[in-house]
């Protein structure tokens, strides 16, 4: 028996085999799994060109048997098997694929398609064996083969016995070290788990002696232990059945099976796309939020499938950042791996399929508005956030993808609305889409800046949430009706009104540029409102960053003490305004005393601190006494 060494190349490819290619070692029983798989559907493709040859799907598995004893892992198959001239090219030539032979000689185009490709994920059996023996008889051959490795320093090859047609892999598996325990690959709970990960929806049987537990004969109480063979995998993979054949229970079980939440989803997708690029995809858009939702922890991605098999457990590639909360899986046959199957090498195809992804979600979610308001409620209780967030980021590149699936609080109905329902009932003369911003809707509603917009009977969008400001100031404007916060300067309602203010402010104008020294450097302005009606005063902003956008930015870590230019309104037509005046003509002290009580009852309303919470005290007492 003759040592035959592997080619140069060969040496080092299979070292790279080892240590760099593959970055997890239980993706070897994938590997030979999908090798099996591949074999038997050689025998499929050549009974379809061969009528003496039948096809008796029922007659054809893959066996795992794993003996702890004497270390050994074998994977069994009853596929086309190899001649000894294939098992030199197939074997002895690492990334030379017979599967990828076969398929281009035999044009296979059927979609009952063969898995492997690159001819390499045999050799990542080494990551966990100190050797690796294949026993194979052809289809058609009264001859068979073994073929024996220890690694990089060659092969034998010998004639040996064998009954039936087929493969048999044995695998001695390596001796545990300090950082690796090999022994879970002999373990029976382990290869279970890993076969469901990744094999599960190989088309063939996988089967495997499994412990079972029953009752002893005779006895009520005691059991016993006893072995019985058990097919492992589904092998019919839900989204490759008909819809009409599942049930809304049948894909809720299987969200369940996947683990992608505790919850029950809101909705399922179920997309079959036979275009430029084929694939099957199930969508599920969960009702609650996972408790690591906005966590670094947190990672988003759909399962990747290649023809079945498990390709990525989280493809990031597959979701925009705005839709993360989707759960689900695509399976392709048309995908572009690379050579350790775990990668793709054209994103090309993956941008196609992502695309059509995104318009699918928000294809469903606009439906879920119109036809179950509910559903949609529950649901963007949990991710409206995520939502707001999508149009904010990237400088407002998606806005366009998600205005329709926003909602706030409205003043007029008491519920949440969307931007397209505030719109449609809108008044002739209104010009703006009026909002407020607080703490709690319940708030918002007692803010004196709400005052004359609500006089007008305008509706007001209330926002609670710290993203919603900075997503609307980038969404700016809806169906050309431009954003307007209460708190603006300029609210476009009663031009009457304007007018006189502005006539009171220019008669008060020396009492309002005391006032103003006196509040300097905390305020950039003081200045009659057109906006009060029963409150004496209120913080407005001038600038492009509105008061409740300082305190959220002011909140984050990276605190720059960023601030809003206020600015103090003084409602002319108070009591207070007249003491004010009184006081300029007698006690200018008294005019210091009054404006900075306004000031901070202004902060107070604003819900921002107070810097000198005894000098306001004070204050309160001067005027008591």
């Amino acid at each position: 028996m003759e040592k035959i060494q592997f080619k140069a190349e060969s040496k080092r490819l299979l070292d790279m085999m080892i240590n760099s290619i593959y970055s997890n070692r239980e993706i070897f029983l994938r590997e030979l799994i999908s090798n099996a798989s591949d074999a038997i559907d050689k025998i499929y493709y050549k009974a379809l060109t061969d009528d003496a040859l039948t096809f008796d799907k029922d007659s054809y598995y893959i066996k795992i048997e794993p003996d702890k004893e004497n270390r050994t892992l074998k994977i069994i198959d009853t596929g086309i098997g190899m001649t000894r001239e294939e098992l030199e090219n197939n074997l002895g030539t690492i990334a030379k694929s017979g599967s990828l032979a076969f398929k281009n000689e035999n044009e296979i185009k059927d979609g009952h398609d063969i898995i492997g490709q690159f001819g390499v994920g045999f050799y990542s059996a080494f990551m966990v064996s100190d050797e690796i023996t294949v026993i194979t008889k052809a289809l058609g051959s009264d001859e068979a083969y073994k073929w024996k490795s220890k690694g990089a320093d060659g092969y034998t090859i010998e004639p040996c016995e064998k009954d039936t047609v087929g493969t048999e892999i044995i695998l001695k598996i390596k001796e545990n070290t300090e950082d690796e325990k090999y022994d879970e690959y002999l373990e029976e709970y382990r290869l279970k788990a890993i076969i469901k990960k990744h094999s599960d929806f190989i088309r063939y049987p996988i089967k495997m002696e499994v412990t079972q537990s029953r009752l002893k004969e005779g006895s009520e109480t005691e059991y016993e232990e006893y072995k019985e063979e058990k097919t492992i995998n589904s092998m019919v993979p839900i989204w490759r059945k008909n819809k009409n054949e599942l049930t809304d229970e049948d894909y809720e079980n299987f969200y369940q099976e996947k683990h992608y939440g505790f919850d029950k989803p809101i909705k399922h997708v179920h997309i079959k796309a036979d275009g430029t690029i084929r694939y099957n995809a199930i969508l599920f858009i969960p009702e609650k939020m996972p408790f690591d939702y906005y966590t670094k922890e947190f990672e988003k991605g759909l399962e990747l499938y290649s023809n079945g098999v498990l390709i990525m457990e989280k493809c990031p590639d597959l979701l925009p950042d705005y839709f993360s909360f989707v759960k689900g899986m695509v399976d392709s046959e048309d995908l572009s791996l690379n050579i350790s199957r775990e990668m793709l090498q054209q994103d090309r195809q993956l941008k196609l399929i992502a695309k059509n992804i995104k318009n699918k979600i928000k294809k469903e979610l606009e439906n879920l508005i119109k036809n179950d308001r509910e559903k949609y409620e529950t649901f963007y209780e949990s991710f409206g956030r995520q939502l707001k967030f999508g149009v904010y980021n990237n400088f407002g590149q998606d806005k366009d993808v998600l205005k329709n699936l926003l909602m706030f609080y409205s003043s007029k109905e008491k519920k949440l609305v969307t931007l397209d329902e505030y719109v449609s009932r809108m008044a002739e003369d209104q010009k703006y889409i009026y909002y407020a911003t607080g703490e709690t809707n319940e708030k918002i509603e007692k803010l004196p800046q709400t005052e004359l917009v609500a006089e007008k009977g305008y509706e007001i969008l209330y926002f609670t949430d710290d993203v919603d400001e900075f997503a609307i100031k980038m969404l700016m404007s809806y169906k050309d009706k431009e954003f307007k916060s209460v708190s603006s300067g300029d609210l476009g309602i009663d031009e009457e009104k304007e007018k006189q203010t502005e006539s009171v402010e220019k008669e008060n104008k020396d009492l309002f540029a005391y006032m103003k020294d006196v509040l300097s450097g905390k305020v950039k302005d003081v200045k009659a409102s057109k906006r009060l009606k029963t409150h004496p005063v209120c913080l407005t902003a001038g600038g492009d960053v509105s008061i409740e956008m300082e305190k959220v930015l002011n909140a984050m870590p990276n605190n720059q003490n960023i601030k809003a230019d206020k600015i103090l309104e003084v409602n002319v037509n108070h009591e207070v305004f007249q003491s004010l005046k009184t006081a300029f003509e007698q006690d200018k002290e008294k005019v210091k005393l009054y404006t900075n009580l306004l000031y901070n009852q202004a902060l107070l309303i604003e819900g921002l601190p107070i810097s000198d919470p005894v000098e306001f005290t004070n204050d309160i007492c001067k005027v008591m006494v």
